[in-house]
């Protein structure tokens, strides 16, 4: 592939002061991913067909956007015990622009590959954290004269809702709109403190997400898992695939006839079984699978519309290989299911407490890059899948239109997984997911043969 050539780098800060000073990250912020997470955009208009300078209109509506989402422009510090706080000191934003001599129909794939990651803004871990920005964007043009956009956000500072709200109103100011939603920048109302509600002398959250995940039996950790290959696969699953997995399942002895399982709990029930077949599990082997739930219209008020900051939280649906394959698909659905309505208001402000009184936090942080044994491990014989399914993930228009694809920038370590709409077939989904290589093909076998 052909080599990315810097053209320049740009420190872009809010067009107008904004407040400046500094304030404690929520509990939710400061545990789970801690790095940045990357998304990538293609688009398939002529360079020379786009009105005004893209690098220019790029730079000038962020800077605009960065008024009303300040947060972004400042950088997070450490604070004892591995707690971290944000500071708002309008330090700025990278934007980077970049040249390639690939085509962009050589990324037909579009796949997390390590290709497709040069395309994205390197962030080097090794610096101190306070000099690391929390939001860099990387546009690269092609030979051909179509563009990619990339962009890297903290996970400290923002979930991927509020990650999507400052893309689409980038994408307004960009093309001469007003600003659509303000966004909800007082964290405090996820503050552990004074401010919550008092509870009963028995909540329901004692931390059990927070433990180390499973281990393959015989192992005594994750190193050698780590190290292996992976590899990752697009998996599409078409609209007449999905409602014959639904119709297996809400026929299940285990459906709740009240209420039917979902399109996320359905086909993650689906991958979870397919995966453990494909590892070849031993029947009485533990595996867990991580998801993450959307809080914002389960605590109690419902957070402000617009609330901008981390309102997700990892919860676990535990179980063992052998009874995931034994029994039906409705088992591992409802072990999801039951896992996500565990998220109550008491759960999530408990959580928030529970968090508050640790004395450390370092051991809730995944802290990883690719090769690195910092925090939790969800691969082999474990998994984690996310979704975008209700997202509003597509669409992002500077004034050249909207992208023809959009996806994860690198998807690199074993287990970790997405669950997306296609966006070119309504009622189809795409399953975006990294296994080890060994385990890839009989996981594609499976993930088909067993529908």
């Amino acid at each position: 592939m052909a080599p990315i050539i810097i053209r320049n780098t740009y420190t872009v800060v809010p067009a107008e002061p904004t407040w400046t000073g500094r304030f404690p990250l929520a509990e939710w912020d400061q545990v789970g991913t801690i790095t940045h997470v990357p998304t990538i955009y293609f688009y398939d208009k002529l360079l020379d067909s786009f009105q005004g300078n893209v690098v220019e209109t790029l730079k000038n509506s962020l800077s605009r956007a960065l008024f009303h989402f300040y947060p972004l422009a400042g950088r997070i510090r450490w604070l004892p015990h591995c707690r971290l706080e944000l500071d708002c000191n309008a330090a700025g934003v990278t934007l980077i622009e970049a040249e390639s001599e690939a085509e962009l129909t050589d990324f037909n794939n579009f796949l997390g590959t390590e290709e497709l990651g040069k395309l994205v803004p390197q962030v080097n871990y090794n610096f101190p954290i306070e000099t690391i920005p929390l939001f860099l964007a990387q546009v690269t043009t092609f030979k051909c004269g179509r563009i990619s956009l990339s962009v890297k956000v903290s996970h400290a500072v923002v979930d991927g809702q509020s990650a999507l709200h400052f893309l689409s109103e980038w994408g307004r100011m960009a093309r001469g709109e007003p600003l659509e939603t303000v966004p909800f920048l007082d964290r405090r109302v996820l503050w552990a403190g004074e401010q919550l509600p008092p509870f009963g002398s028995s909540p329901r959250y004692e931390g059990e997400e927070f433990e180390e995940p499973p281990l393959l039996i015989g192992e005594t950790d994750c190193v050698e898992e780590r190290k292996k290959e992976t590899v990752v696969a697009m998996l599409k699953l078409s609209k007449s695939q999905l409602q014959k997995l639904r119709s297996k399942v809400n026929t299940s002895e285990y459906a709740d006839p009240a209420r039917g399982f979902t399109r996320y709990e359905t086909v993650t029930g689906h991958v979870w079984r397919c995966a453990c077949k494909a590892r070849g599990h031993s029947p009485e082997q533990p595996t867990g699978l991580v998801i993450s739930v959307d809080a914002r219209s389960r605590v109690q008020p419902p957070l402000p519309r617009g609330y901008f900051g981390n309102a997700t939280l990892d919860v676990v649906a535990a179980s063992i290989s052998g009874e995931l394959i034994t029994n039906e698909l409705g088992f591992a659905a409802g072990k999801i299911s039951k896992a996500i309505k565990n998220v109550t208001n008491e759960y999530v402000m408990t959580g928030i407490e529970y968090l508050k009184n640790h004395e450390d936090l370092k051991e809730f942080q995944d802290i990883h890059t690719l090769g690195s044994t910092e925090g939790p491990f969800y691969g082999n014989p474990n998994l984690g899948l996310v979704s975008w399914l209700t997202l509003p993930m597509y669409g992002l228009d500077f004034g050249w239109g909207q992208e023809v694809y959009m996806g994860p920038g690198t998807n690199d370590l074993d287990g970790n997984s997405l669950l997306l709409p296609d966006k070119n077939e309504d009622g189809s989904l795409i399953l975006a997911t990294c296994q080890q290589v060994v385990h890839m093909e009989a996981f594609k076998k499976h993930f088909y043969e067993d529908i």
